[in-house]
Formats: structure tokens, C-alpha cells, sequence
């Protein structure tokens, strides 16, 4: 079983795709030459020409655009925005175009785009370059979301992404690039809506996406040594959203915490929540805990980042609130 990094995982199920279908392309700012902002699509322009490896004027709007009315002829594009920040450039485009055309043609048109993008703290990138705002896209009917936080789900989930039938709002976090993980020699594609339990447990759930999977991993560790099991679950897929999963899990536990980098408020934390609440109140032994960055436009200062968004020791926290040791 061979190991790759996250970006290398990124890469290898974009160019798998790519060899196995010539209706799959990729397009973005700087993504030929320069290989992308972050790397991922270093050597693609080689392998696979300027036809297909396409670097676009900036413009997000015309970037989705130009992927939507691709995915309705029949492509399956897969578009690059550099920072997720700049999402709100194209949101006319990915709210009211490619999530609404296979509704109001009754089925007739299909708009198979998946639009990957990136972002997060960790590395003093300032306010408009590291947001998270995953919450904005699973408000809206007719999109997918997926938020992968290892490399071998990355590969699986973008894979099942490329063919999908419907618009695919794609996530990445900067800082998991580097990280290496087991990843099969053949892929497996990754069933969107499917959750993953990292880490069974018995005293608490902590249900966590992208950079806090791994924070909520170390909390468990710790946890761990002052006689607490900890559950931790992958969504992976945030629309669809495997609620089964987390609220079996919850009932088996019958305590809960949610953590994203994301802020509190209204973030996607706040519909999972929801979801335990509605489904699994009868079994809730303890309020559900909320951890998420302060809510405050992320400062450019390592110090001050540091201080604004989550780490393990914060949910470490909440787990001691949870049981009571808090």
C-alpha cells in the first residue's frame, strides 16, 4: 500500500480521471505552468496539454461559468478556485446556475462540475485568504459538499465527485497537503454521504471535519489518559450528510462535541447539533459542545491566529465539559 500525500492523493485521482476519460478536464488560475498555488497540479500540463490543463483569465465567475456550460454539453469539468475566499466571486454562478438548471429542466440538463478549492488557518495567510465557509454551500438545494481531511479519502471522495451528475463544492485544507497516509494502489471510490469513524470510543462523540479530525484525534489520545473514550467521526460528505451514523454513534456514547475551524456561529456545527438533537435528545446525558474559531476576521499575526482558531487542546476542553471534568 503505497504512500501519498494529501496533494499527491488530489493529484493522482485527477489524473486517473483524466487517463481513463477524455471528457474529464481541469481549469483554474495558474494551474498549467506554475502547477497551481498549491502544487496540486504540478506536471498535469505534460502529461496531458494546454487543451485539457487550462489556465483561465482571473475571474471566477468566468471560470464556473465556462465550467457549467461544459458540464451541460456533456464534460465533466473540474474547476479550481484558488482560495475558497474567492468563492464569493462566483457565487451567482454556483448558487443560482449550476445548482438550479437540473431541477428546472425537469432532469434534462445535468450539471456534473466539481469545483475544488482551499483554504484554512496555519500559516498567517490573513483575512481573505483563509476563511472556511463550507455552511454557506450546504444552504443550498441542488449542490454537493464534500470536505475530505485525509489522503486516501480525498482521492475516493473526488473521484466519486467527478462522477456525480450534480455540482460538487469541493474542499481542501492548505495545511493538510503535506500529510502522508496509506492509500491503495487501486482506487476506490468513496460513496458521497458516507461518514468514517476514526477512533471508536464509548464515553463521548466528537464529530469533526477537515484540519480538526486530526485535532480531535490528538484530544482523544489525551483524553484517553484521563480514563475518557472518545468516538471520532468524518461526515466527510457535509451534503448529503450521513445522519445515521452520527446519531447511532451519539446514542451509543451519549455525549457529543462538534469542531470545525470554521466559527461558531452558524457554522456547520450548528446543523449537526441540529441533527443530535432532534434525533438522539432522549439519549444527550450533557448539552452538545460547540468548538470552532473565535468569531473574528482571522488576524495576520502568527500569535493572534493562533489564539483565533481551534486546536486539540480546545476540544480537549470540551470533552472535559462534556463528562463533567470541565
Amino acid at each position: 500500500m503505497p504512500e501519498l500525500t494529501y496533494r499527491e492523493a488530489v493529484r493522482d485521482a485527477l489524473s486517473r480521471a483524466m487517463r481513463e476519460d477524455d471528457d474529464v478536464f481541469i481549469m483554474g488560475e495558474d494551474i498549467a505552468e506554475m502547477g497551481g498555488s498549491m502544487a496540486v497540479t504540478q506536471g498535469m500540463l505534460a502529461e496531458f496539454g494546454p487543451d485539457r490543463v487550462r489556465n483561465t483569465p482571473i475571474s471566477e465567475m468566468a471560470i464556473v461559468g465556462a465550467g457549467i456550460g461544459a458540464a451541460m454539453q456533456g464534460m465533466r469539468p473540474v474547476v479550481e478556485i484558488m482560495y475558497e475566499d474567492f468563492t464569493t466571486l462566483a457565487m451567482e454562478q454556483i448558487v443560482n446556475q449550476a445548482a438550479k438548471h437540473r431541477y428546472m429542466s425537469g432532469g434534462q440538463l445535468k450539471v456534473p462540475l466539481v469545483v475544488r478549492t482551499q483554504g484554512g488557518a496555519g500559516w498567517s495567510p490573513g483575512a481573505q485568504h483563509a476563511q472556511q465557509v463550507e455552511a454557506w454551500f450546504v444552504h443550498v438545494p441542488g449542490l454537493k459538499v464534500v470536505f475530505a481531511s485525509t489522503p486516501e479519502d480525498v482521492r475516493g471522495l473526488l473521484w466519486s465527485s467527478i462522477y456525480d451528475d450534480n455540482t460538487v463544492v469541493f474542499f481542501e485544507h492548505r495545511t493538510l497537503y503535506p500529510i502522508k497516509g496509506d492509500v491503495p494502489e487501486k482506487l476506490e471510490p468513496i460513496p458521497l454521504g458516507k461518514a468514517r469513524v476514526h477512533r471508536e470510543g464509548e464515553d463521548v462523540t466528537v464529530i469533526s471535519t477537515g484540519r480538526l479530525v486530526h485535532e480531535a484525534l490528538k484530544a482523544a489520545e489525551e483524553a484517553e489518559k484521563e480514563g475518557v473514550s472518545v468516538e471520532v467521526i468524518d461526515p466527510r460528505t457535509l451534503l448529503p450528510l450521513d445522519e445515521e451514523a452520527l446519531v447511532e454513534s451519539v446514542k451509543k456514547t451519549n455525549r457529543c462535541v462538534v469542531a470545525h475551524e470554521a466559527v461558531v456561529r452558524m457554522g456547520f456545527g450548528a446543523e449537526v447539533a441540529a441533527v443530535i438533537q432532534y434525533q438522539a435528545f432522549d439519549w444527550l446525558d450533557a448539552p452538545i459542545e460547540r468548538v470552532g474559531s473565535k468569531f473574528t476576521p482571522l488576524p495576520f499575526a502568527p500569535v493572534m491566529e493562533e489564539f483565533v482558531i481551534p486546536h486539540a487542546s480546545d476540544v480537549l476542553d470540551a470533552i472535559r465539559r462534556t463528562v463533567g471534568r470541565g
